[in-house]
C-alpha cells in the first residue's frame, strides 16, 4: 500500500491525523489518540517511550508514522523538534532536572506545575488561530445569550465566563447538568454556546454542542486534538492543550484563553452603538 507524502507543517500533521483515524483499527487508533494528546512530547520522547505511554508496541507506532507518510518516527520527530525549537526541549530538560532533584516535596511540586504551565502557555502563544480567536470574540460579541457548557475538568472554565460575563453585564447561561436537569430548549436563534469538552471527551457537552448546530445557533468550542468530536462540527475551534506533570493537568492557558474572551467580549459589547 502506498503512503501519502510526510506533512510538513503542524497544521498539516494535525489534519493528516483526523483523516488517518477514521479508518484505523484498534491498536493505530490507540496511536492516534495518544499522538493528538501529546504532541507536546513527540519533540523530546523517544519512540519507545511514545509506545509505552501509549500502551501499544514499538512496532505499532513506527507503523502508525508511516501510514501518516513518515519514512519512521524520526522524520515524524524532526518536524515537531523543527517546529518548537525554541522551547519545548529545554522545558522538557529543566522538568526533568526538577523530577530527578525535588522528591516530591511541595515546593518541587509546585515548580513542576508552574514549569507545565508556563509550556503549555508558550504552546498556546504559538499555536492559537487569531483568525478563530477574532470571529469567536465576533460571535460572542453579537449573541443575544451566550450559553456556556463544561463539565468535569472544563467546569472551572465554564463556571468562571459565566462569572465574567455577569460581571460585564453580558447575558450569559451556565448550562452545568445540576439535577440532571436539560435546559437545551433556552437556546434559541441569535444566541450562541461555548462548549469546553477536553479528552477525555464529555458526551454531554457533545451532545448539547450538536443540538446547537442543529438548531443553526453558532459554537465556540474550547477543545484540545484534532482527535475531539467538537472538531467535527461546523463550529469555531479554539484549540488549546495543557502540558500535565504525573498524569495531572492544570488549566493555566486554558484559563489565559478564557479570560481573553471574557474581556474581549466585554468591550466589544460595551463599544457595540
Amino acid at each position: 500500500m502506498s503512503h501519502p507524502s510526510a506533512p510538513r507543517t503542524i497544521e498539516a500533521f494535525h489534519a493528516r491525523l483526523l483523516e488517518a483515524a477514521e479508518t484505523l483499527p484498534k491498536r493505530l487508533r490507540q496511536c492516534a489518540e495518544y499522538l493528538a494528546a501529546n504532541t507536546d512530547r513527540i519533540a523530546v520522547s523517544t519512540v519507545a517511550e511514545m509506545a509505552l505511554a501509549a500502551g501499544v508496541q514499538p512496532s505499532a507506532l513506527m507503523r502508525f508514522c508511516k501510514i501518516l507518510g513518515f519514512s519512521g518516527y524520526s522524520e515524524m520527530q524532526r518536524l515537531f523538534r523543527d517546529a518548537y525549537a525554541q522551547g519545548w526541549p529545554d522545558y522538557a530538560t529543566r522538568l526533568r532536572n526538577l523530577r530527578e532533584s525535588g522528591a516530591g516535596s511541595p515546593s518541587a511540586l509546585l515548580a513542576e506545575f508552574i514549569d507545565a504551565g508556563r509550556m503549555s502557555l508558550e504552546n498556546l502563544a504559538s499555536s492559537i488561530d487569531s483568525r478563530n480567536l477574532d470571529r469567536a470574540v465576533k460571535i460572542l460579541s453579537e449573541a443575544g445569550m451566550v450559553h456556556l457548557v463544561g463539565l468535569r475538568r472544563a467546569f472551572p472554565v465554564a463556571s468562571y465566563l459565566a462569572y465574567a460575563f455577569e460581571k460585564m453585564d453580558v447575558p450569559a447561561f451556565l448550562h452545568d447538568g445540576v439535577g440532571k436537569l436539560d435546559h437545551r430548549h433556552a437556546i434559541r436563534p441569535g444566541d450562541a454556546l461555548v462548549a469546553i469538552t477536553f479528552s477525555p471527551y464529555s458526551g454531554e457537552t457533545v451532545e448539547l454542542a450538536e443540538f446547537a448546530r442543529g438548531q443553526g445557533v453558532p459554537v465556540i468550542a474550547i477543545t484540545d486534538t484534532v482527535m475531539s468530536p467538537l472538531q467535527k462540527l461546523d463550529a469555531t475551534v479554539l484549540s488549546v492543550a495543557e502540558v500535565d506533570f504525573g498524569a495531572f493537568r492544570a488549566l493555566s492557558a486554558t484559563l489565559s484563553l478564557a479570560i481573553t474572551l471574557a474581556v474581549a467580549v466585554g468591550a466589544g459589547r460595551k463599544a457595540a452603538p
